[in-house]
């Protein structure tokens, strides 16, 4: 079997980690939390998970929250440096579902690159999501597919699957992007090495604990992202 690594960044998710790293030590796989010094004792609440399931939890404290990009590099270079042959990134909000983690390591076997997709069928978002919500992400993709000709229906997605190839084939250490342009810049990284990239559907569910870390400066920064990509300023393979 291979080894599988989730790698979850974190800053203020002590009310959700818990959970979701339960619902993830059901499935065979490991666990990588990224955490940015949260000043709510995430990174206690990690400790303790780490305690508890030894070997199979791990946690990368940093010192400074220096945006979601930085934490995944940090996380993902972590797994693959610990051995790690598929490397998942997901969100700690419990926004994306465990229950796809089994279809998305097969089919990532198979190619190499999976997106948990809200876009291809099958796949939704929230209910809770007020139209001007829903309107905004589906402008977002429309926007970057647009700009980048991705080729993808979930160009913003953040629930992944890796092959570790994959991971080296873009160079993952000079990706420079932070915060959700950080997506951007991988999806397009990939398919400019010519990798193969799969979508399957999910259910993309608000929040139920915390706040959201979506702020003018990330909206600005991911308008900008694809601009810079496109004209050679992203440092793109």
């Amino acid at each position: 079997m291979p080894k599988v690594v989730v790698v979850v960044p974190t800053y203020n998710e002590r009310e959700n980690l818990p959970v979701l790293v339960g619902q993830l030590l059901a499935l065979d796989v490991h666990v990588l939390v990224v955490d940015d010094n949260s000043p709510d004792g995430t990174g206690e609440v990690a400790d303790k998970l780490v305690a508890d399931a030894p070997g199979r939890v791990g946690v990368l404290h940093r010192t400074a929250k220096d945006g979601l990009g930085r934490a995944y590099v940090a996380g993902m270079t972590r797994a693959l440096d610990e051995g790690a042959d598929v490397v998942i990134q997901m969100d700690a909000d419990l926004s994306h579902p465990v229950s796809v983690i089994p279809l998305m390591v097969s089919t990532v076997l198979e190619s190499d690159v999976v997106l948990g997709s809200r876009y291809v069928t099958g796949g939704s978002t929230a209910a809770e999501w007020p139209w001007h919500r829903k309107a905004l992400s589906a402008w977002a993709n429309f926007y970057v597919n647009a700009v980048l000709r991705l080729g993808v229906r979930d160009a913003t997605a953040g629930f992944k699957a890796w092959r570790a190839s994959a991971l080296r084939a873009i160079d993952l250490g000079s990706v420079r992007s932070n915060g959700y342009s950080f997506q951007v810049e991988m999806n397009h990284r990939a398919v400019r090495a010519g990798l193969r990239i799969a979508e399957v559907p999910i259910r993309f569910e608000e929040r139920t604990e915390g706040a959201s870390k979506m702020s003018l400066g990330v909206q600005v920064e991911s308008a900008l992202t694809p601009w810079k990509l496109l004209l050679g300023r992203g440092k793109s393979k």
